[in-house]
């Protein structure tokens, strides 16, 4: 997502064992980061790496919250190598067709069917409050962590901080999520040290990043908590809020396939921002062929095939699912299963 910066998305290949996976939820939490922590034994943590010390000694200034509640924290983080590689090979790339074939298949739209199912009227209502279609919802959970059943065995600490002080080119964007998991620590019982997810830290069942939890996270049932990694009723319902506040439209469409008469110029397809209007590209020569309004803005997409590249432009639904994905293979994705879904309900 913008906000995840596309690096929630689960990689089956970087996955290590999911034994335990979410035991995170059972042991004892983190104090609260802001209260005063108890007196140290003279076993407390020697110093700790340069980068991470300055970054607690910014967390305190700013924040006010508890330095060796912190450091104790910190002093915990093991780098992972395995991360860096992670991030540096990202499925999302691989060509249309190749990561079509790994996601858009009877696995994901089987076990959207029975999500569905399981939850119908957990997310009808979540479609009446947030105005986002159920099969998108159950799509993108779907997408993420197979329903639940892939969310992650890399400590949440570990990542973050490998990425924000290992990563440089991502750094900037891995100390705020840094920093926003901390500050969940302040407001939130869970476990910091422990928390488990995906290796570029994102966490639960649909995969939010920590400032996308801090955002988006809802309590859908009511117990006071803001659950994304047992509660499968917040999890839809955050969801659903992350589409709503990303301004889903409901009713509209979410792609059109296009016809082209010529390769685009590469201006063309440079960007995912709907910003040209349907009309303008009529005027190049490049066609819907379905129904949409001329004064539609739109994105053309270049999606690579077997046989071919082939375009379709992205209306402003399909750019608001990738706030959560920051991928046209992704959104495609998406859009795919959800479709498959909903086809497999009303033929049943």
């Amino acid at each position: 997502m913008s906000d995840r910066a596309g690096s929630g998305f689960i990689r089956r290949d970087f996955l290590k064992s999911l034994a335990g996976a979410t035991a995170a939820l059972s042991v004892p939490s983190l104090p609260v980061l802001a209260q005063p922590a108890p007196e140290q034994p003279a076993s407390a943590p020697a110093a700790l790496r340069t980068e991470y010390e300055a970054f607690v000694d910014a967390l305190v200034a700013k924040h006010g919250l508890d330095r060796a509640v912190l450091r104790r924290l910190f002093s915990q983080i093991r780098p992972q190598p395995s991360i860096i590689r992670a991030m540096n090979a990202p499925s999302t790339a691989l060509p249309w067709h190749r990561f079509r074939k790994n996601h858009v298949d009877a696995v994901h739209i089987n076990g959207g069917v029975k999500f569905w199912k399981q939850h119908a009227a957990t997310l009808s209502r979540a479609t009446r409050e947030f105005g986002v279609p159920e099969e998108i919802i159950t799509a993108t959970i779907g997408i993420e962590t197979h329903y639940g059943g892939y969310t992650g065995n890399f400590k949440i600490i570990d990542a973050l901080a490998t990425l924000a002080f290992d990563y440089p080119k991502r750094a900037a964007f891995f100390r705020d999520e840094l920093e926003q998991f901390v500050l969940m620590g302040k407001e939130t019982t869970l476990d910091l040290a422990n928390l488990r997810g995906s290796y570029a830290g994102a966490m639960g069942i649909p995969q939010f990043m920590p400032s996308s939890y801090r955002k988006y996270a809802v309590d859908f049932d009511g117990d006071g908590q803001r659950n994304l990694w047992t509660n499968v009723a917040d999890v839809i319902g955050s969801v659903a809020n992350y589409y709503k506040l990303h301004e889903w439209q409901l009713g509209e469409a979410i792609v059109v396939p296009a016809r082209v008469s010529a390769t685009p110029d590469a201006a063309l397809v440079d960007d995912i921002t709907p910003k040209t209007p349907i009309a303008e590209f009529r005027k190049l020569g490049i066609q819907p062929t379905a129904d949409v309004k001329d004064d539609a803005l739109a994105a053309l997409l270049p999606l690579e095939t077997e046989s071919g590249m082939q375009y379709w432009f992205g209306l402003k639904n399909f750019y608001v699912i990738t706030r959560y994905n920051r991928s046209t293979n992704y959104a495609m994705a998406v859009y795919e299963i959800a479709q498959g879904i909903k086809a497999r309900l009303k033929g049943a």
